[in-house]
This record gives structure tokens, sequence and C-alpha cells, in this order.
């Protein structure tokens, strides 16, 4: 699995114009076979700042997605952003649950 995740600082007089292509692209990202999970979040603390996470089956779904349409509009946000937007793909080789948790308290 391969998470994706952007932090991008929106001016706020683009605020409206980025909330909208970024909710267009994760409504559209969540149902591309391959697409795992795709959240759109804003930062309580900082106004500007909006994220936005996908999870990805494997690097060709991701890269496909790279090359999608709705990727080249998520990029014209990013263009939008007041400096440079903090960008991440982590490869995940596994994933745990509430076992970590019980494992770690039970110690």
């Amino acid at each position: 699995m391969i998470q994706s995740t952007i932090r991008m600082t929106i001016p706020s007089q683009k605020h409206a114009e980025a909330l909208k292509i970024i909710s267009m692209v994760a409504e559209q990202c969540g149902a591309v076979p391959g697409c795992l999970s795709c959240h759109f979040y804003g930062d309580l603390r900082e106004k500007d700042v909006l994220m936005l996470t996908e999870v990805w089956r494997a690097e060709e779904d991701l890269n496909q997605h790279l090359r999608s349409e709705e990727y080249r509009n998520l990029l014209l946000v990013l263009e939008m952003s007041l400096k440079q937007p903090e960008i991440r793909f982590d490869i995940i080789s596994s994933s745990t649950g509430i076992e970590t948790i019980e494992k770690a308290r039970i110690q």
C-alpha cells in the first residue's frame, strides 16, 4: 500500500475555489479502482491549511491516478498555495489495529 499526503496553505480569498476542486478530486478518487481510502481535512488551528490523504493498493494504481485529469486539477490547487506544499508518499508494508494497543498496555 502507498499513502499519499498533501498539506497545503491556501490563501483565504482562494479557499472556496480550492475546497470545491479538492472535494471533487476526493469524491472521484474514492470511486477509482485501487483507491482504498481518500480523505480531505481542514486544520482547526491554521484555517488556511488543507490536507488530502489517499491510500492506494499498489504503485500502478497510484501512478494511474497521478496521470489523471482529476490529479491535474489538484496540481492547479497546489499552485495556489502560499508556501511550498508538503507532499509525501509513504510505502506501508504492514499495519495493525487494536492488538498493538493491547500488547503495549499489558507489558
